[in-house]
């Protein structure tokens, strides 16, 4: 089993920064993506940026140039850089694996909060 344990998420300003870590543990197949994923308020869940194993990442269009995605393989956690936020990137930012070993397992955190507001 895996378990992903979200952090750094709060209220910023507009046009501020703020970095998400996500840590998991447990027994993670070598072959996967982590990923975020967010849900503003009153709206479906949405895919922000991932991350594969072989370092081939994808973000979504609203925060291509402003946002960053990269990995600790070390310590199996994964950090979404977050710059130039904007009022629409408030939601709650869910951390997301993928195990690709024998078919796709889908594993959650339970989400961290963020806020852009001045």
């Amino acid at each position: 089993q895996v378990k992903l344990v979200e952090s750094g998420g709060g209220l910023v300003q507009p046009g501020g920064s703020l970095r998400l870590s996500c840590a998991a543990s447990g027994v993670i197949a070598s072959r996967n993506a982590m990923g975020w994923y967010r849900r503003p308020p009153g709206e479906q869940r949405e895919l922000v940026a991932y991350i594969t194993s072989g370092d081939v990442t994808n973000y979504a269009d609203a925060v291509k140039g402003r946002f960053t995605i990269s990995t600790d393989n070390a310590n199996n956690t994964v950090y979404l850089q977050m710059n130039s936020l904007k009022p629409e990137d408030t939601a709650v930012y869910i951390c997301n694996l993928d195990d690709f070993s024998n078919g796709v397992n889908r594993y959650w955190g339970q989400g961290t909060q963020v806020t852009v507001s001045s």
